[in-house]
């Protein structure tokens, strides 16, 4: 049942966030959503009596994670700039956060009536001073969210981040110091009245050492681990041993783990690797995390805790705004810190929520989780239904918004790039530049034939050069072919285009029209009567033939000779190459068209081998050997540069690697259903990516290369 359960959690709350990110609302909004959908709310299948305190586990996980990422953006470097600044603020706004939401809550309980049974005067206090406490929290998250997604950066930024993440480790510290002074006041603990505060000290102070001794373990260990696996590994289970340590001494494993990332990054060797290895650990522990919080929101049960919940949320930010305003004018901080900072700290996500988990796991304070976790809750939706909002408002009104002003300008210019992108493979956007190289010679008697078929005149031109040029490679002579209606005749201009280009490079060209009613059996029949060496077909621009991939099926299936397949894209240059490939098969495949361009005249041409990320240098010396040597034995050679490229995404590293280049060359799979070239494979998913002109090459099964 749990793991049925842990399913559930994951794939609701995985469903909702994309849903939630479909109408521009943050993914934690939907996962807190999902959380009340499966929960008692709702659907009623995710509760306590379905998986008990199973899934609790995953919760530590997620809270250690959390910390310690916050950790990381707690930089001296930084900080300095803004030292005095950041000192005020920090101080003022989590002072006016807790006062307001202390004051709130417990006017709000007393002149309301709300009571709970057994409950005194000392308990609405006690709860009162809790949620005052995990007010003072603020969402990591949510906010450099926003940052990154308008690329924001300036001093305004930065004093943002720091006050973030200062932000937490106070709501993680005062949380510990409310937590003893709430069993001191509730009975539950026997200490003097100072003592609680000197416990409480201790209990920091502990923690702190805790995640420092932890932070430079972890700085030793990660030295020695090279792999990314190893370190997420490693540095997950220093961190978990950490956390569970903490819970043993009872100590905050969210301040240890706060402090055992604040060393990693103040270290003098700044390894923050282990960060970047946990990102990729943490999304489905994280989904778990903000799911399995929103099953506890019982929104039948609420009642009078759905009330606090708003009257929390507003008094949460009033104080946040309040405190950040008398912290800026102490500070003598510019007026945009002064006036809209405040509405950058309104997101209220992790930290908040793992601190309610932490009553509800503490025995002496269980009591107040019925309350708390549904106001904070409730509370937090509200916050990151609205907090991205307001933090975007806050950094474009700083000025800092970088990206919405790249927003703004794609807006006023329309659909510049859609625009562009849809000329450059339309008709009027191909351009055939004039042909430069120098005259080529014709063998005579020829070798047989290279043929091409065309019918739109923007490309024609274009396939009668490339045809043109793997015809002088294969000492054959260009043809062109097509196909008409039975009956009809084609007129006296019928190949003006192509006859022009392929007499500017200097050979004849060789012409036959086919009658039939199917495109591709007139190609086909056309194509093995002349017995072609090579067969170049145009991939349809804008508007253009519906039913290519069936014509480039049937021709590829039926003839047995190479096709290459030519997408134009803008203006047609040559010179610089780039040639992707995953294998030395790919390379085998390739090979000869590249060597027929560089035939006509060195071309920069750049080879891009593709490896796995994970291949050791030994691996990779040897595959540049083994190509090399490969290149060695080519009868015919080419001038290439081989690059090796390591890497988790292939169409990704040909997108960044091709902004050189003019052409891409690459093979199609090796498959009698050419068709499922188009569905799925590298090329394919190249071809509607990269915004280059293209050469795919087909060979067909036990086909060799052209020699």
């Amino acid at each position: 049942m749990v793991t049925l359960g842990f399913a559930i959690l994951i794939a609701t709350g995985l469903l909702v966030a994309k849903i939630c990110q479909y109408f521009r609302l943050p993914s934690v909004t939907g996962y807190i959503l999902a959380g009340v959908l499966v929960g008692p709310s709702c659907l009623n299948i995710i509760n306590s009596h379905s998986i008990g305190s199973n899934l609790d586990h995953f919760t530590s996980i997620a809270l250690m994670l959390i910390s310690f990422g916050i950790g990381e953006h707690v930089e001296l470097k930084k900080l300095r700039e803004h030292i005095r600044t950041v000192a005020w603020i920090a101080a003022c706004e989590a002072v006016g956060a807790f006062v307001f939401v202390f004051g709130a809550v417990f006017l709000t309980i007393h002149y309301t009536g709300i009571t709970v049974d057994g409950w005194q005067l000392r308990n609405y206090i006690a709860l009162s001073l809790l949620l005052a406490a995990v007010g003072l929290a603020t969402a990591p998250a949510a906010t450099l969210l926003v940052i990154q997604e308008l690329k924001a950066s300036g001093p305004f930024t930065a004093t943002l981040l720091a006050i973030v993440a200062i932000d937490n480790g106070l709501a993680i510290m005062i949380f510990g110091v409310v937590i003893s002074f709430v069993q001191q006041i509730a009975g539950v603990s026997t200490n003097a009245f100072y003592l609680v505060f000197i416990n409480g000290f201790i209990n920091i102070v502990q923690s702190l050492l805790l995640g420092i001794s932890t932070g430079i373990i972890l700085d030793v260990v990660l030295r020695n681990l090279k792999s990314e696996g190893e370190m997420m590994t490693g540095g997950l289970a220093l961190l978990l041993l950490c956390g569970e340590l903490a819970a043993f001494l009872h100590l905050s494993s969210l301040l240890a783990g706060m402090a055992a990332g604040f060393i990693l990054v103040n270290r003098a060797e700044r390894d923050v690797r282990i960060f970047r290895a946990l990102n990729k650990f943490e999304p489905p522990i994280y989904v778990l995390f903000f799911t399995l919080a929103g099953t506890h929101l019982d929104i039948r049960a609420m009642g009078a805790a759905g009330v606090l919940g708003v009257i929390y949320f507003f008094a949460r930010i009033s104080g946040k705004i309040s405190g950040v305003a008398m912290g800026a004018r102490i500070a003598n901080a510019p007026q945009a810190v002064l006036r809209y900072l405040g509405f950058g700290l309104v997101p209220q996500a992790g930290v908040a929520i793992g601190l309610i988990f932490l009553v509800a796991g503490d025995p002496a304070l269980s009591e107040y989780s019925t309350m708390i976790t549904p106001v904070v809750l409730a509370g937090v939706f509200l916050s990151e239904l609205l907090g991205p909002l307001t933090a975007g408002f806050a950094l474009e009104r700083a000025g800092e918004a970088h990206g919405r002003i790249e927003e703004k300008m794609k807006e006023e210019n329309g659909n510049g790039a859609a625009k562009r992108e849809y000329f450059l493979r339309s008709a009027a956007g191909v351009e055939i530049v004039p042909w430069t190289w120098e005259k080529l010679s014709p063998q005579i008697p020829s070798n047989g034939v290279v043929a091409f078929g065309g019918v739109h005149s923007a490309t024609v031109a274009g396939l009668a050069r490339f045809a043109t040029i793997f015809a002088h490679y294969n000492r054959c002579l260009p043809m062109v072919v097509r196909v008409v209606d039975p009956g009809e005749k084609g007129g006296p201009n019928l190949f003006q285009k192509e006859l022009e280009e392929v007499t500017t490079m200097g050979y004849p060209l060789v012409s036959e029209i086919v009658p039939d009613h199917s495109v591709a059996s007139g190609l086909v029949a056309a194509i093995e009567y002349n017995r072609a060496k090579m067969v170049v077909l145009g991939y349809p621009l804008h508007g253009a033939d519906t039913n290519y991939k069936e014509v480039l099926g049937s021709v590829a299936d039926n003839v047995s000779c190479p096709v290459v397949v030519v997408r134009f894209l803008g203006q047609l240059h040559t010179e610089r190459i780039l040639v992707p490939v995953v294998s030395l098969d790919d390379l085998e495949e390739v090979y000869p068209v590249v060597a027929a361009l560089d035939y006509i005249g060195e071309h920069q041409v750049q080879l891009l081998y593709l490896l796995h990320s994970g291949e050791v240098d030994a691996v990779l010396t040897a595959k540049e050997e083994e190509i090399y040597r490969w290149l060695g034995k080519q009868e015919k050679k080419v001038n290439l540069s081989v690059k090796l490229s390591v890497t988790d995404a292939r169409v990704e590293a040909i997108m960044e690697e091709s902004e050189e280049y003019d052409l891409l060359v690459m093979g199609a799979t090796r498959s009698k259903a050419i068709t499922k070239f188009f569905f799925g494979s590298l090329a394919e998913s190249v071809l509607q990516r990269v915004q280059k002109s293209m050469l795919i090459v087909y060979m067909p099964d036990g086909e060799p290369p052209s020699p």
